[in-house]
Parts: structure tokens; sequence; C-alpha cells
């Protein structure tokens, strides 16, 4: 036995050594806790921080969309006016005058007329003197945008030109009976503006470089297409100075306004030389960079000038050289801006069109006589109807409400389907055109979007024609008229807004 010291001298070798082992342990032991207190805190640690060296986890997949949101496989076909359902009843014509009898009164003088039929048979449903002539108002557009289509044709576009002049160092600009012309850049999306004189002036600058062009460039106007009077003699003074209308011309800016967003107040009365002046200022900005100047003063083509196509050619084919060239809305767009908007120039100049096209002289009385003429040949004139003008503007003008509805009825349902581009010009009751603002009271409120119709105003004159689809699911056509009115009496136009919106709402049999 070996002796130690203290307490361990009469221990064993080996006792001697477990106990010096467990003493080490002993002094040991608070390091290993503390191991395990940085194990156990650097698990959590490391799961904290090891997305900043890993990335974060992939997005959990998101749930479908519904149905509704899904991106459509194919585009759905173009809605329009669907065909007039054969089978839906016809209203009974004792439940119809039932309706609108009682509606159908004056806010003083004066006396309503109307006719109501049924579209797809022609059935005469209401009848209240129906067949008698009247003033119409701008109910006459309707006339004008039938005869305009047959004629034209809902695609025919119009062209204006920038044609070499009868002498050197002259561009004529012709007119092609566009008198929707726009200042600026052609603008394809517009009706009004589709064709602009600063896209003109650019092609013309280009041509004029390419022929080596020269000097000062003077600017003349042909607007020879039209012939008469400019101004109907029938049309009051009254109504002309306050801007109704104006000077018709066969090209012209904004259908002859000064602004296209203020249609009321004065107007150019010389349309064609507004549009010429405007061209040569284009003509100057788009030249200054060519070396091209362009004179102050802008004239007519003199009139012992022959037109247009008789102008001397340098190429000697007896026609002048083309210098550049814009093109209009279609008639049908021109046509619906026309009858969304009451607009008396460009149903005018419709008119006069429509009155070339059938080789008629371009005036008013040529205009008169083709609508007159197109109304004939479509089987929708009625004996003794007197044009005066195509606008509606004048009082001579006399035809029977039942002339509109007829031809309301050709437009919606008949053979001819040139006719059915007219269907997007109706005004919509209490939401577009000169209808945007009425249909808004209790009594009609029940018509508001679906009453579409033509509107005419004068002082002493209301009209509105067009159609409705009833609760049934008929399709009926409608012409109400009112002369000899009170002027300005509000209960005029609010009984033509319920007859419509009962004609709607009936479930007449």
């Amino acid at each position: 036995m070996t002796k130690t010291s203290g307490t361990d001298q009469w221990l064993s070798p080996a006792r001697q050594a477990a106990r010096s082992g467990a003493s080490g342990l002993w002094r040991s032991w608070p390091a290993v806790l503390l191991s395990m207190l940085l194990v156990a805190l650097a698990v959590p640690a490391a799961l904290l921080v090891a997305p900043g060296f890993l990335g974060p986890e992939p997005p959990a997949p998101a749930p479908p969309a519904p149905a509704w949101q899904q991106v459509p496989a194919t585009l759905s076909a173009v809605q329009g006016l669907a065909p007039p359902d054969g089978s839906a009843p016809v209203p009974l014509p004792s439940s119809v005058s039932a309706q609108l009898e009682p509606l159908l009164k004056t806010d003083g003088g004066g006396t309503f007329t109307g006719l109501v039929q049924d579209a797809l048979t022609g059935q005469v449903l209401f009848d209240r003197g129906g067949s008698e002539n009247r003033v119409p108002a701008s109910n006459m557009k309707l006339l004008a945008a039938v005869a305009a289509l047959r004629s034209l044709g809902p695609e025919h576009r119009f062209t204006t030109r920038a044609v070499a002049g009868p002498a050197a160092g002259q561009v004529v600009l012709a007119g092609g009976g566009d008198v929707l012309l726009g200042p600026g850049e052609s603008a394809p999306e517009l009706v009004m503006g589709h064709a602009g004189l600063a896209t003109l002036a650019a092609r013309t600058v280009e041509a004029l470089q390419e022929g080596g062009a020269a000097g000062e460039i003077k600017v003349l106007v042909d607007d020879s297409l039209f012939s008469g009077p400019a101004l109907n003699p029938a049309w009051q003074s009254g109504d002309v100075a306050a801007g109704e209308v104006a000077p018709v011309y066969p090209l012209a800016l904004n259908s002859a306004r000064y602004d296209p967003a203020v249609t009321t107040g004065p107007r150019p009365q010389d349309a064609a030389m507004t549009a010429g002046e405007e061209f040569a200022a284009r003509l100057r900005t788009a030249g200054a960079a060519a070396g091209l100047t362009v004179a102050a003063a802008v004239e007519r083509l003199p009139q012992e000038a022959p037109g247009t196509p008789a102008l001397p050619s340098p190429e000697g084919a007896g026609q002048p050289a083309v210098l550049g060239e814009v093109q209009s809305a279609t008639v049908a767009e021109q046509v619906n801006l026309m009858l969304q908007d009451s607009d008396n120039y460009l149903a005018e100049a419709l008119g006069r069109l429509t009155a070339l096209a059938g080789g008629l002289p371009g005036s008013n009385d040529g205009a008169t006589a083709a609508v007159g003429a197109q109304l004939a040949a479509a089987g929708l004139a009625s004996e003794g109807m007197k044009l005066v003008d195509v606008c509606g503007l004048a009082m001579g003008n006399q035809v029977p409400a039942r002339q509109f509805a007829e031809v309301v009825r050709a437009i919606t349902s008949g053979a001819d389907t040139r006719l059915r581009a007219a269907l997007d010009g109706f005004p919509v009751a209490g939401l577009s055109g000169t209808l945007d603002t009425r249909y808004g009271d209790a009594a009609t409120a029940r018509g508001a979007g679906l009453v579409r119709a033509k509107t005419g105003t004068l002082n002493t004159v209301l009209a509105l024609s067009g159609y409705v689809v009833d609760a049934d699911g008929r399709l009926l056509v409608f012409s109400f008229i009112g002369n000899g009115l009170t002027p300005g009496a509000a209960g005029n136009k609010e009984a033509l807004d319920r007859a419509a919106t009962a004609l709607a709402g009936c479930g007449c049999r």
C-alpha cells in the first residue's frame, strides 16, 4: 500500500485512480453544461439564419382562379339588335291605344299625331292622324340617313386631296365632301377628325420635295363639288345667326365649327376658306424644314377654271397631279354621328353627296330630290310629302308620322341590310346623343336604356321616332309629331317620352 497525504493515504491504488477520475469529471461538469446550452441555442439560431443562405422557401401554389376570372378561350360574338322574335305576341291595338291616348296630350296649344307599328308584320297598332303631313323638325335626318346609305353605301369614304395647281408653285386643296376634317394629324379612331389637314400637309410637302419644288407655294381652294346657294333660303336668319347651321361647302373643319366641343354660337360663314387657311398654316409648318415657304393669302380656284378633275396635268393625263390625300370616316359612321348629335351641317352635306351619287347637282334642290327618289325606290315615299331641306331646320317640310315609322321599320327589320348601319345612330333614352338628359324622372325612368329614337325640336315642333322592344319581346316602331306647340312648354317633351316609355313596358295583350 502506498502512503499518500490526507485521507487518500489509506486507499488502494485502484480506488485512488477512480477517485481521481470522479474528481476530474466533477471539475469539468460546468463545461459540459455550457456546451449543451450552446448546442441548444445553436439549433434554433441555425434554423433562423439558414434561409438567408438557402433563400426563401417556394410559395405555396395559388388556388385556381374562378371561372369568371379566367382568360377566355374565344372572343364573344359582336352584340347587336337580334332579329325580331316572330313568336312573341303582337300587342292588341286597343290595348296600345288605351296606353297612349291619355299620355299624348299637349301642354298648351297644338296637337300630337302618331303611329305605332309591329316591326315584323307592319300591322298598325296605334294611329292618331298618322297620315297627316306635319313639320317633322330633325326627324328629317332619318330620311337623309336612308338615302345616303342606299346611294353611297355604308363603307364609302370621301377623299380630300392636295393637287398641283393650274400654274407653277400652286397647290389646290380640293374638297371631296368631307366636312368632318380635323386641323391636326389624322385620327383613325375618330369620326370627326378621321382625316387631318396636318397629315395632308406633311404628305404634300413630301411630294413637293420629290418633285424638286422650290420658292413660294400658293394655296388655292377648290370647293366646286357643290353648286347652287350655299345657304338655303328656307332657313330662318335667326337660326343661322344662332349657329344652327352655316353655308354648306364640300370641305369644312369640325362640321363647320371653330371648336368641335362647342356646338352652339357663331360658325365659320365660309367653311371652305377656313379649311384652306388652316391647310396653308399646316403646310407652312411642315414645309419650313424643307426650305419651302407658303404665301399668307389663300384664294379660291378661279370660277372660270374647270373643276378639279379637268385641271391641267403635267403628266398630260387630264388629271391634276395628286400631291397627297386623306380619307374620311365611312358613310355609316358619319350617318350615326349625324343622328346622335342631330348635326344639321353634316346632314346637308350628306344630302348633296347623295345627289351627286345619283347624277343630280350637288345643291339643296338636288339633295331634296335625291332623298325623295331614294325613298320612292325603296317603297318608302309618302304621297304628298314635301321636302324643303334634308336636315329638318326648315318649317316648310311636310312629312307624316307614318313615313317615319316605315323608315324606322326599314332600318330595323327591312330587306335592305345596308340600312342596319344606321342603328347605332339612334340616341338611347337617358344615355346618349340628344336623349342623354331625358328619361330621368319617375314617369319616364322605366324607358331609360330601352327607348331608341331620333328627336326633333323647333320652337313649335317636337318629334320622336324610333323603336322599342316591348315587355313581351316584340319589336315595335313608332313616330310621334307635335305641331303648333307652345314654345318652351315642358310638358310636351314629357308627353312624348311617357308615350315611348309606355310602349317599352307594354304587355298589351
